[in-house]
């Protein structure tokens, strides 16, 4: 049987007085109404205790109320500083009599407080916003400057030479940086200069085709053709995206754009196998193959992007069918691991040598699998990701290692085959690998959605992973030298590596021992291949430093490459300050460089990546819907 519990019911509604704040009249009155030990109201001397501390609280008020009164009027008749010192002293002291409890600040309801916190989260969006804006001015302004040299100096021409204020046709003569420049001009609203190069490619460029004489094929194609295709659909053409207001009808751009591609035709079909030759002679329709006899790999597989858009456009399979026959060749030729040579015969059409690397003559290969198949997805071209898979497997497990003594990820050179020595050399170039690695594996959308939506396989995440260490190497590679401006080759110190110990010349970074930059690799050409995949890794990881790493970029170009008098130049030494300069701007610096800088900086969803594909030389194309023109 359990005995009673030592408390009473009553005891429950005892006020909560350990935690509730209760006055001082209610304090004594309970104490004296709850009393155990003596019920003080049971007898007359209790009520009259009790009447007459009633009587006693009730006089005190009247008398505060009364003195503070009597002080206010003699305060107000004073009126003086010692007046409010009586109103203060003359209230204080019944204060501190009957203090209240302090009174605690309001709570915010969670929907008041997610309204606080939402507004405090638009402010600061708002302030990135105008940041990354005037960081966009900043790169369209350095365009205007740029563009201002070329027009001083060199217009119509090739390139400009910004110290020696002239222009020089390396490019067969056809005024390159005008066409190459022109739709990064469309996209930055900068209807001046697209009125100007409009302008001269409706008065000049016709001419140019018809007469010129010698001409590289990929060089024309990425550059030329490629150019004057994407200025068709940003300024309307064919339901484009019109983003320019001045200029000719776009009608001009296309035209010159077939009449240029029906010439460069000549080096496929005068070729006795499906690789094509690697020049033309634009005046008398011709081509021939390099003195050596050999076309590089990377150029005969980087036309197909440019001559399928040009098919679609125009309904006539020809351009398409024609360069597709390199893809289709290309894919019996023996590999190793989805890995070719950088030299190819068009007479034999078979890889030549065993030299394997994504640095120059090899790099846009491997980009242009994967872009033709994106562009051409809904043709169901399997072989070329398939060969694109095969690829990255292959130079995950040959060509990636790790530096020493912190670890950078590059991927290196196999220059004697899968059986010679590795090389830890990695051309600038093949920074291009890391936004090419992202693009493979969301297909353009943003990571955060395609995990949403469960699209990413394990291979794609690995891919993912590779493309952000490799865009952390590329990064270091600037900011290991004293410009704070990449060299055109590094090498990576690699365990029993017994290369020179030739820095980037930054003593403060932390990769200094890991990067090896020789004398003769020391050049900075403006290249874009850095931000470029800071751009598409930005767009689809959404992770800022991506920007902030291409801001530091762009920062280091105008410190060191800038040109008073216009333009910018190519530098013979990044390692040393002042650096030596080389007095060449670079075609692409315009077409490619400055374009991924405000790209980058700005609206995710102009040139979305998921609607369009860039072609070796950022020239945007829209991803091609059904098999119009094509075979």
């Amino acid at each position: 049987m359990s005995k009673s519990l030592p408390y009473s019911m009553k005891d429950v509604h005892y006020d909560n007085a350990k935690f509730r704040r209760r006055s001082c009249l209610k304090l004594i009155t309970q104490s004296v109404l709850t009393s155990k030990k003596h019920d003080c109201t049971s007898c007359s001397t209790g009520k009259f205790l009790v009447l007459l501390m009633i009587g006693g609280l009730v006089y005190l008020m009247l008398t505060h109320a009364s003195s503070s009164d009597s002080v206010g009027r003699i305060a107000k008749d004073m009126g003086t500083e010692a007046g409010d010192h009586l109103i203060t002293n003359g209230s204080s002291s019944f204060a501190r009599f009957w203090r209240k409890p302090p009174r605690l600040p309001p709570r915010l309801s969670p929907d008041e407080m997610g309204s606080n916190n939402s507004s405090r989260h638009e402010a600061e969006k708002l302030n990135v916003a105008s940041k990354w804006r005037a960081r966009q001015q900043g790169v369209r302004n350095a365009f205007i400057h740029a563009w201002s040299g070329y027009k001083s100096y060199a217009m119509g021409h090739d390139e400009l030479m910004p110290l020696s204020q002239r222009g020089v046709d390396g490019l067969g003569g056809l005024g390159a940086t005008v066409v190459d420049a022109l739709d990064t001009a469309m996209i930055m609203g900068i209807d001046e200069i697209v009125s100007e190069a409009g302008s001269w490619i409706e008065k000049h460029l016709p001419e140019r085709i018809n007469e010129k004489g010698q001409v590289n094929l990929f060089e024309t194609t990425i550059r030329v053709l490629g150019g004057l295709l994407s200025a068709y659909h940003l300024s309307g053409g064919q339901q484009g995206k019109n983003l320019a207001h001045k200029g000719p009808e776009p009608v001009v751009y296309l035209e010159n754009a077939r009449n240029l591609a029906d010439r460069l035709l000549t080096a496929f079909t005068s070729s006795p196998t499906a690789i094509p030759f690697s020049d033309v002679i634009l005046r008398d329709n011709t081509a021939h193959p390099a003195p050596d006899g050999l076309s590089s790999t990377s150029e005969v597989s980087t036309l197909q992007l440019e001559f399928n858009y040009l098919s679609s456009l125009t309904g006539d399979p020809k351009y398409s069918t024609e360069s597709m026959k390199v893809l289709e060749h290309l894919k019996t030729l023996p590999k190793v691991e989805g890995l070719v040579p950088i030299y190819i015969s068009p007479n034999n059409g078979e890889f030549s040598g065993e030299n394997i690397r994504l640095g120059s003559r090899g790099d846009s290969y491997y980009e242009y699998l994967l872009k033709v198949w994106l562009q051409r997805r809904e043709n169901n071209l399997t072989y070329l990701h398939d060969m694109y898979e095969e690829a990255m497997k292959g130079v995950r497990h040959l060509l990636v290692r790790k530096s020493s003594p912190n670890g950078l990820v590059f991927v290196g050179e196999l220059p004697y085959g899968p059986n010679g020595a590795f090389s830890p050399k990695m051309d600038h170039l093949v920074c291009f690998l890391s936004g090419n690695l992202a693009l493979g594996a969301t297909k353009g959308i943003t990571k955060e959605v395609a995990m949403k939506a469960n699209l990413l396989t394990f291979e794609d995440l690995e891919h993912l992973k590779l493309a952000e260490e490799l865009a952390k190497t590329c990064f270091e590679m600037y900011s290991v030298t004293s410009t704070g401006l990449a060299p055109e080759i590094a090498y990576f110190n690699v365990e029993g590596n017994s290369e020179g110990a030739a820095d980037g010349g930054n003593k403060s970074s932390k990769y200094v021992h890991d990067i090896v930059i020789n004398h003769a690799d020391r050049h900075n050409l403006l290249r874009p291949e850095t931000v470029e995949s800071l751009f598409v890794l930005y767009r689809i990881t959404e992770d800022p430093k991506y920007r902030e790493w291409g801001w530091e970029i762009f920062k280091a170009f105008e410190k060191y490459t800038k040109v008073g008098s216009g333009g910018y130049t190519s530098l013979d030494d990044v390692t040393v300050l002042p650096p030596r300069r080389r007095d060449k701007m670079e075609t692409f610096f315009l077409g490619e460089t400055l374009k991924y800088l405000y790209l980058l900086f700005g609206d995710k969803t102009v040139i979305a990546l998921d609607e369009f594909v860039f072609n070796t030389e950022a020239h945007p194309f829209p991803i091609i819907k059904g098999s119009s023109g094509m075979e």
